[in-house]
């Protein structure tokens, strides 16, 4: 770490460097060549210089000396503050310090041992770099007291907890960074060292108790302004510890005494995202914004850092649409902040925007192209693109920078499976349980990878030692499976006695017999829109809900681009919206379902790309798809659409809003349909209305309608049907939901082999195969029963 001496010999040959004219200051124009020469590898506009400038010179208006411009002091005074980076700044300029200067000065400074300022710049060398900011350090010299105490606590724990074999660290090195502005001055990465701290034994009861002593001083101080200093100096030291918990109860009470300070906001938002209290931590950052936002040019240069950990904040909530908004905010504010660009990125690649999350981790990394953290996203957005290659090359950057790198090296795991490449993804698994071996998550994936690469016992193994970690229902039905080949003999590189497992029957083919088995291709509709279901997870949120957030939500009316009134809202208070649906659901949960819904719904919504969506029409084209019965589905969508500014009022709808809505609905559920089919509903003029029978009947025709909606109510009522030992004849896997049986070949198929037209090749080859849907095994036995006696007197 840097001294105070040395920093301040840095500042200083940087502002010898930039004082061309050698007058004590730095005028606009020798600001600008620093501000270009210390980012070299941005590209600033003139307005952007100029906004920098105007920043600066307004934020430190006592520091400039007339035209001189920027004096030493001021400079100092920006490096203190975090607007800059001094050792990074001083590597980039390429500039030496003058060692016989420092030896000189070192010189002077102890033969002046009695100047009461040197031995106070000494003492407080002693400390962290933190405690001789101006604006963030220790002021009163009592604090100073308080500060060495404290540090002799936490080294008496320490050692004695070390002695116990209590002290346990965790090397958090192999795992992505979280990315967030620990202090408020140059941003910072979490240590790589975690330290745990035994709580529960008489060692840490009695630093508990010697700490409160400690705050007790501090709240006997003259003044309140000292009280504060005193409490944020406890708060500092033991958070730089890894003492969190306590360091919150310090950083609360430094709130309490100055409540419209940024400081201890900000640090009480850091210690409870710490601690996993994320929503604590998102309130305490928006009251840090607040006081930021109200304390003027003060703190101005702390936004940025605000900004991006309230959006880490609301990640830790699932709220990615949301964080997206504060990411940008800082990258805005400071355009060489590449961790708000890599958050930014990482974020939209959350939500499924690929294209913009490339453009913002591509950008990160060339403010910092030792980033592996970025590389890793970068290389996991340009495989969801379909550029394999690449996002291959990229992950191996990633895994160069930073070999331990656990993401990168499970997520080219998942594109070497994805490509075939069993034999490289088996390799990555296995490097990632060396770093991390309960990942149960690679182990599984392992054993899949070993299976594809037609090595079955020891993917059989592998899948033992996974389920040793975890219990999973997925775990023992990937066993079931692999007793299931072993039995057919089918090797699982997709042979069989030298034939493929399965054919594919065209459509016409594939025959049904009785009024209650599904069609193929309807079938395979369903079971694609049952998946997106899973995902969301909307069928388990009562449709009840939407309609209770029509008749509170009170929108205001807007217009869009065509001048059509419209209540709309943007996507991140849609997302809240959301969240309020979906409050079972785990934050990490919830992030997967919001991408499910930006993919397939608000893509098509907001289709000119103003991160505005029509509410109305969302309610709408969500309904069907929440749980509750297909009728109360339908109306719910119906007053959606009634709900909507165009229809308000009434108790009938346009037949073009109608028909516009089904249309929407079929092409962003039915994979048949395209989205042009939609732009036939702008030109459309019918002004007729309709009523809920009438909108029920359009509804439910099966060829122009959403009728696919009874085959998915069947599908959900089938979810958990498991059917005794069948077993699907194509997949080996035990059947769940329906059972499609052949006749006369008497085989049998899961929904989804039977929706794909797959037969199995060692079947008999049929002109036409004909199938009955069983929707549980009581189902075919009845089935059995009736049929037996016509078995019986053809067989006589």
């Amino acid at each position: 770490m840097a001294t105070r001496g040395s920093r301040s010999e840095k500042v200083k040959r940087i502002f010898q460097q930039f004082d061309l004219n050698s007058d004590g200051g730095l005028n606009r124009e020798e600001m600008s060549a620093l501000v270009v020469a210390v980012n070299p590898r941005v590209k600033f506009s003139e307005e952007q210089i100029n906004a920098i400038l105007d920043e600066v010179f307004r934020t430190y208006g006592e520091f400039i000396d007339g035209d001189k411009g920027l004096t030493y002091e001021g400079l100092l005074r920006t490096y203190d503050d975090g607007a800059g980076d001094v050792d990074r700044d001083f590597d980039a300029l390429e500039l030496e310090l003058n060692l016989d200067d420092n030896n000189n000065e070192a010189a002077e400074a102890s033969s002046s041992i009695a100047d009461e300022r040197v031995i106070e710049a000494q003492k407080k060398q002693r400390t962290a770099a933190w405690a001789v900011s101006p604006n963030h350090g220790i002021v009163f010299d009592d604090t100073w007291k308080i500060v060495d105490d404290l540090e002799i606590l936490i080294k008496r724990l320490k050692a004695k907890q070390a002695k116990d074999g209590k002290l346990k660290g965790d090397n958090v090195d192999s795992y992505s960074d979280a990315g967030w502005s620990r202090e408020l001055g140059p941003s910072s990465e979490i240590s790589d060292k975690r330290i745990i701290w035994e709580e529960a034994g008489h060692d840490y009861a009695s630093f508990v108790k010697e700490l409160g002593a400690l705050r007790t001083r501090a709240d006997g101080a003259r003044s309140r302004e000292e009280a504060f200093d005193g409490h944020m100096a406890i708060g500092r030291v033991l958070y730089e510890h890894q003492l969190f918990k306590e360091a919150l109860v310090s950083f609360k009470r430094a709130c309490e005494l100055q409540p419209m300070d940024v400081r201890p906001h900000f640090r009480t938002g850091n210690c409870l995202y710490v601690l996993g209290r994320y929503r604590e931590a998102k309130e305490e950052f928006l009251l840090a914004l607040e006081a930021a936002e109200a304390g003027g040019n003060q703190w101005t240069y702390l936004l940025p850092q605000i900004y991006v950990n309230l959006g880490i904040a609301l990640e830790g909530e699932g709220m990615v649409l949301s964080a997206c908004e504060y990411y940008r905010e800082a990258a805005i504010l400071c355009p060489t902040h590449y961790r708000a660009l890599k958050l930014l990125g990482s974020a939209l690649f959350g939500v499924g925007e690929y294209r913009a999350a490339v453009k913002a981790l591509e950008e990160a990394i060339y403010l910092k192209p030792d980033y592996a953290d970025a590389h890793c996203d970068l290389a996991s957005a340009l495989h969801a693109m379909g550029e394999d290659e690449k996002a291959i090359e990229v992950f191996q950057k990633a895994i160069d920078l930073k070999p331990g790198h656990v993401d990168a090296l499970y997520n080219l795991g998942g594109l070497y499976m994805d490509l075939g490449r069993f034999q490289r993804a088996s390799e990555m698994y296995s490097r990632v349980l060396v770093l991390w071996p309960n990942h149960w998550r690679a182990q599984l994936n392992m054993a899949v990878s070993l299976l594809g690469a037609g090595e079955t016992e020891e993917a059989k193994k592998t899948l033992k030692k996974a389920l040793k970690m975890t219990n999973r229902v997925e775990l023992h039905d990937a066993i079931y499976h692999l007793k299931q080949l072993q039995k057919k003999k089918v090797k699982p590189n997709g042979t069989a006695n030298g034939d493929g497992p399965f054919i594919t029957v065209e459509l016409s083919k594939f025959k049904t017999l009785g009024e209650k088995t599904t069609q193929r291709q309807e079938l395979r509709n369903a079971f694609q829109i049952r998946a997106f279901q899973r995902i969301t997870r909307l069928n388990r949120c009562d449709v009840d809900l939407l309609k209770k957030e029509m008749r509170e939500n009170d929108v205001p009316v807007s217009y869009s681009g065509g001048g059509v009134p419209e209540k709309s809202i943007r996507k991140p208070n849609l997302e809240e919206i959301l969240r309020k649906f979906l409050n079972f659901l785990k934050p990490e949960i919830f992030q997967g379902a919001v991408k499910g819904i930006n993919e397939r719904i608000l893509s098509v919504l907001d289709e000119s790309g103003s991160g505005r969506v029509d509410l109305g029409m969302f309610f709408a084209v969500l309904a069907p798809l929440c749980s509750g019965s297909p009728e109360k589905r339908k109306r719910v969508a119906f007053d959606a659409l009634l709900w909507r500014p165009v229809n308000e009022g009434g108790s009938q709808i346009k037949r073009v809003d109608a028909v516009g809505y089904i249309k929407l609905l079929r092409a962003m559920y039915l994979p048949s349909q395209g989205i042009s089919e939609i732009l036939e509903v702008h030109g459309e003029t019918d002004s007729s209305m309709v009523s809920f029978n009438e909108f029920q009947v359009m509804f439910d025709d099966r060829d122009w309608g959403f009728g696919i909606l009874s085959t998915l109510v069947k599908l959900e009522a089938e979810d958990r049907n498991r059917h005794g030992s069948h077993v699907c004849s194509v997949c080996r896997y035990p059947i769940i939901g329906s059972r499609f049986k052949e006749m006369k070949s008497s085989f049998s198929l899961c929904s989804q082999c039977y929706g794909e037209g797959k037969v199995p090749s060692s079947s008999r080859q049929l002109q036409e195969y004909k199938f009955k849907e069983y929707a549980s095994e009581s189902d075919a036995m009845k089935d059995k029963c009736l049929c037996f006696p016509v078995h019986s007197n053809e067989e006589k």
